[in-house]
């Protein structure tokens, strides 16, 4: 069964889907300095489930050209669907190691990187990631209202019956 934790993310990443929701591609690649622009924003999240459940969880590496996403690298304006079809085929190879999660290894299993292990514990991550996920959805937001938008999608309301809580 998926951790709880790992549904929230996947609960995230729903919302997260609708926050693009009739965004053009012309719009996407829009920049409101100092912030990215929305397109680079579904790069830098693929980025994140790349290195850290692909890469770290799992020890491959199956889209090396996400790390132009990564912190610190200059901003950019990818293509809208170029960076949909890199997230896409990201998360799907990150929930192969989400979705093995057990409690023991989201309460105490720490990831490295280089060889160097990690502080937090994979929970401590889910939840960081989530958090993430969450900032960006904000941002996107606002740079969708400062591009004129009226028709922003609202994330408080019911939640699908997939991602509720069921207790054991």
């Amino acid at each position: 069964m998926t951790h709880y934790m790992v549904t929230q993310l996947k609960l995230t990443r729903h919302k997260w889907l609708l926050a693009f929701e009739n965004v053009s591609p012309e719009d996407a690649v829009k920049r409101i300095e100092p912030m990215n622009c929305i397109s680079w924003f579904i790069g830098h999240l693929a980025f994140h489930e790349h290195h850290w459940w692909v890469e770290m969880g799992q020890g491959r590496t199956i889209a090396p050209e996400v790390n132009r996403f990564a912190w610190g690298q200059p901003a950019s304006t990818p293509p809208l669907e170029e960076v949909r079809a890199l997230w896409h085929r990201i998360t799907p190879e990150a929930d192969l190691f989400l979705d093995s999660l057990t409690q023991a290894d989201v309460d105490f299993r720490q990831l490295a990187w280089e060889g160097k292990v990690r502080e937090e514990n994979i929970g401590m991550m889910l939840l960081r990631m989530t958090y993430h996920y969450w900032y960006h959805i904000g941002e996107s937001q606002a740079v969708r209202q400062m591009l004129g938008h009226s028709d922003l999608p609202s994330f408080i309301g019911k939640v699908p019956p997939e991602f509720q809580y069921k207790p054991e």
